[in-house]
This record gives structure tokens, sequence and C-alpha cells, in this order.
């Protein structure tokens, strides 16, 4: 469990050299936190995580995002939580989609110094009992529970704001330009972690990180 609220900025790059480029930039800019999208990198099979975790040298998450949850890799689910997997032997903290298969998933569990289990949906926001139902089954799984989803009117936001004042240690977010406010304001809530852009945002409605740290100076 995380002390406060961190900024998170996720690395979007596909060169290893832009990883690292792009973290030290992230870094300067006052990120917390960093999440290394493995996903984004070409042939990320191929590439040496160890080495770029240890390079980067900062508190990092690993992410292996899958393909139905707004992630980019196209690879077999073994193939996919493999490469997370060794990431998790060097990364502060993994991310891993609570619809992971089982198996998979407690490998990555016995592994990870901590982890977020995670739940995406980019075209509606479930019901506060369904994603009250969605947290429960995450924090009895990882460290962090994490919910993302998408509003399709202000009330679906409020949604989000509902569930966080009932639960701890969860990260929720409402997406998208309408959602986009719940970002800087879920702290207030309790969330251990927000997520900013330095370039290339990973999810719609993310605030760029001189904006989030602008309000929640102010806030928190």
């Amino acid at each position: 469990m995380l002390d406060k609220t961190r900024v998170c900025v996720p690395i979007l790059e596909k060169k290893y050299e832009s990883v690292i480029k792009a973290a030290e930039i992230s870094v300067n800019a006052g990120a917390d936190l960093l999440e290394l999208r493995i996903d984004f990198m070409d042939n990320p099979g191929s590439v040496d995580i160890k080495s770029i975790i240890r390079e980067i040298d900062f508190p990092l998450i690993a992410t292996n995002r899958k393909n139905d949850e707004g992630g980019f890799f196209k690879g077999s689910e073994s193939k996919r939580t493999k490469i997370l997997l060794e990431a998790a032997k060097y990364a502060d903290i993994v991310d891993i989609e609570l619809s992971t298969d089982d198996e998979y998933l407690k490998k990555i569990l016995d592994t990870a110094n901590s982890t977020i289990i995670s739940y995406h949906d980019f075209k509606k926001t479930p019901t506060a009992d369904k994603l009250l139902e969605i947290v429960k089954k995450e924090k009895e799984l990882g460290d962090i529970a994490k919910f993302a989803v998408m509003p399709q009117k202000m009330s679906d936001t409020l949604i989000v704001l509902d569930v966080l004042s009932m639960v701890d240690n969860t990260v929720g977010i409402s997406m998208g330009k309408l959602g986009s406010y719940t970002r800087v304001i879920a702290p207030l809530f309790g969330s251990p972690i927000t997520f900013a852009s330095i370039k290339n945002a990973s999810a719609p409605g993310q605030l760029d990180i001189q904006t989030t740290n602008d309000i929640l100076s102010k806030l928190v």
C-alpha cells in the first residue's frame, strides 16, 4: 500500500533508447512513479526488461497490457504473461489484469514484489455494485485494486467516485474527456495512484503531468 497519492507517467515508447529518454524526462517533470508499457515496445518478447528497469532506476510499474483491455500486445497469453513474469523479478509493482487466466495470474502473484490487479472497460461504466464486486475480487488477489471505465454521461463519472468513497487502496478512473476530472479528484477519495502523460496518453482523457501536479498541489 502506498502512503500517498503518486503521480505515475506511462512510458509509451517503441525502442530501448527512447524508453530510457522518456523515463528521464518524466522524472525531471515531477513523476513519482513510472509505468513501463512493455506491450507498446517493438517485439516485446526480445526486450531486455532487466536492463531497462535497472537503467531507469526509479520506482516503476511493469505492465504488458492485453489487447482486449486497451493494450498493444498481439501474442499469446502464455507469451504475454511470461514476459511480465520476467519483469516482475525487477519492477517495484506489476499491473496484471483481473481477467488473466488463474494459472498465469498465480505465477505473477507469487513472483512480484507488489501487484495492481486491474480491470478496464472502454465501452461503458458498470453499476456501482458491479464495480464493488470487481474491486473485492482484485483486493483478494493483489495489493492495489484498479478499475478504469468509460462514461456515457456525467452521472457515470459519479459512480466511480462513489465506489472510491466506499473502498480503500483502489485506483478508480473514469476515462475520456467527460471523466478527465476524476483523475485529479480521485486522490481526495484516497486513490493511491493517478496517471498523467508527458507526450502520449495511455488512456482517453489522461491529463499532462504539469496540469495534474498543479491541480493536486492545490487540492491535497
